[in-house]
């Protein structure tokens, strides 16, 4: 029996499990099951999906395999050390109607919803969240935990670095491959900026265009 965790019952982790059993059920796994971890929950069953603690999954049986929908990146980050320290293997959950084009590398653990889109020879790091209608051009480099927020436009020759944070509804400007537009890690982008030029590591920035709010501890 093979064994699919949602790590994180919360919101996000509603709209990505049915994501996920479209996505198994089409492989025609033929045993397997769904469920949610998530120690922050008193229920044992939410939307139809068994609930379960961290130290119940890891006790289980059978192949286990995790995702985690979790927004914190640290935590999200956290947790993945954790489970793959303990020989449970990332998996990356796509909608069907996700699409990804041509000549991109897109490392463990993402997720991506429907109608998102990544173009062609982009680079994408581990447990990148991509939410509904977001967008990632051409010649992207985005790092590890990463996470866009609904609607994001990341046009070309972009660089996100490590944990950065893309609200809902921002735009990034296209750079270009002598000089991209570079969001640094830890970085904040607020929700419907547009960004025009380069944002520090671990600072916010909100407006059209987007100018820094304030530096975030790290």
């Amino acid at each position: 029996m093979k064994v699919y965790a949602i790590v994180g019952a919360g919101g996000f982790g509603r709209e990505v499990a049915p994501l996920a059993q479209e996505m198994i059920s089409m492989r025609n796994e033929e045993e397997f099951q769904i469920i949610f971890v998530d120690d922050n929950q008193t229920e044992k069953n939410i939307n139809g999906i068994n609930l379960v603690d961290t130290a119940s999954f890891l006790n289980m049986d059978g192949e286990k395999f995790f995702n985690i929908t979790i927004a914190n990146s640290k935590i999200r980050q956290k947790i993945a050390e954790q489970f793959i320290a303990s020989g449970i293997k990332p998996f990356s959950i796509s909608a069907t109607n996700s699409v990804k084009l041509s000549h991109n590398i897109i490392g463990e653990g993402g997720i991506f919803c429907p109608f998102t889109t990544v173009t062609a020879n982009a680079k994408i790091g581990k447990f990148f969240h991509a939410n509904i209608y977001s967008y990632v051009a051409h010649d992207c480099v985005i790092g590890d935990y990463v996470t866009f927020a609904p609607n994001v436009q990341c046009n070309g020759s972009v660089v996100i670095e490590d944990h950065a944070y893309i609200g809902t509804g921002a735009m990034i400007r296209q750079g270009t491959p002598d000089r991209p537009i570079v969001i640094g890690e830890g970085a904040v982008v607020g929700m419907g900026s547009v960004v025009t030029k380069s944002v520090a590591p671990y600072t916010t920035v909100f407006g059209n265009p987007a100018k820094p709010l304030n530096k975030i501890s790290k």
